[in-house]
């Protein structure tokens, strides 16, 4: 669904890029709470993954394929404002250095694929936590119906955007329905994608997932035949480190981006079949990235098409691993020195 430059004109992507702007500087500053020593190199993972699943289209019906957007899986495993956080990222990069996505509708990409996926997807994610039992279960089983959700969602939002902004003359109600239509089927496979990484990493640390905070029951031992509240004295030792789930995490979204993502679907995704079917593209641009050497996820100069679409991939994950890294620790230390600065005052 990365909207292209010339779908949606001028007065209309710049008020997506001031709500985009809006959105990311308020999830700054959410990120903050969110955000701890353990999880703050996770978040880059997250945002790192979410580029190499991209990569893997998948076909879905008539001649169309779709791929993660991630704002469901993002905001599950490392909360709502950072999730935004982690797709910004995503299609910041895609868009400078792989020319997916248009620049002057990044905005519109941010708004559309970050912004509304994340909270329709965590909103329904959290009202079905608080109705269903607490269990594992119950998690994943939340994590499928808010990522199957939260892609119509998007497709409908774009549309409404095409309604306000389009640069063409296309029947809304046409659009609505291709749209809405083809991304149902797409939502399908963003669920199972979803439910299998945030149940993976449930299986092996629940405790590194921020939807599953406050699954656990508090600690109880037994005393006198009774059970009763631990002391925090009596409290298990810390969390091991969450470095053995970031090697596995990065060395599985190498091997998706470059060995798996050759055997992805060749085909349109939902945006660009509707947009070719329905004529949404008369006024399509050429991307100002065009001429990058990592233009359509390949690098230049290399003719083997495996070997330039595997490179591409794995410099794009290590591009998003160090970026989203970068921000979410800076992110983090403000947060710290934000906490030290209020002692210092109070003391």
């Amino acid at each position: 669904m990365h909207v292209p430059d010339g779908f949606i004109d001028v007065p209309v992507s710049a008020a997506a890029g001031v709500v985009a702007a809006g959105a990311v500087a308020v999830s700054l500053r959410g990120a903050q709470r969110e955000l701890n020593e353990r999880t703050a190199p996770l978040a880059g993972l997250v945002a790192a993954f979410i580029f190499a699943v991209q990569m893997l289209n998948f076909p879905v019906a008539a001649g169309t394929s779709g791929h993660l957007l991630g704002g469901a899986l993002a905001a599950i495993l490392v909360g709502p404002y950072t999730g935004v956080l982690c797709v910004s990222v995503v299609l910041l990069l895609q868009g400078i250095l792989f020319a997916d996505g248009g620049l002057t509708a990044l905005g519109v990409n941010i708004t559309v694929m970050g912004v509304v996926t994340v909270v329709v997807a965590y909103g329904l994610f959290r009202a079905l936590v608080r109705v269903l039992p607490k269990k594992r279960r119950s998690i994943t089983v939340a994590s499928f119906v808010a990522a199957l959700v939260s892609v119509p969602a998007a497709a409908a939002a774009f549309t409404l955007i095409y309604a306000i902004g389009g640069t063409t003359d296309v029947p809304i109600g046409t659009v609505l329905s291709a749209m809405v239509g083809v991304h149902l089927l797409i939502g399908i496979g963003e669920a199972l994608i979803t439910m299998a990484t945030v149940g993976a990493v449930l299986a092996v640390r629940p405790d590194l997932v921020y939807g599953a905070r406050g699954l656990s029951t508090p600690l109880k031992l037994r005393v006198g035949g009774e059970l009763v509240d631990a002391r925090p004295d009596d409290a298990p030792a810390p969390a091991a480190s969450p470095r053995p789930v970031w090697i596995a995490g990065l060395v599985t979204s190498l091997v998706l981006a470059g060995f798996v993502s050759f055997y992805a679907s060749a085909n349109p995704d939902g945006l660009e079949k509707v947009a070719a079917d329905k004529g949404i593209d008369k006024k399509v641009e050429d991307h100002a990235a065009a001429d990058s050497p990592l233009a359509d996820y390949g690098v230049a100069d290399i003719e083997n098409a495996r070997l330039s679409g595997g490179l591409a991939g794995v410099i794009g994950v290590g591009a998003t691993a160090l970026v989203g890294t970068g921000v979410f620790l800076v992110v983090r230390r403000r947060r710290s020195e934000g906490v030290q600065t209020k002692e210092t005052v109070s003391g």
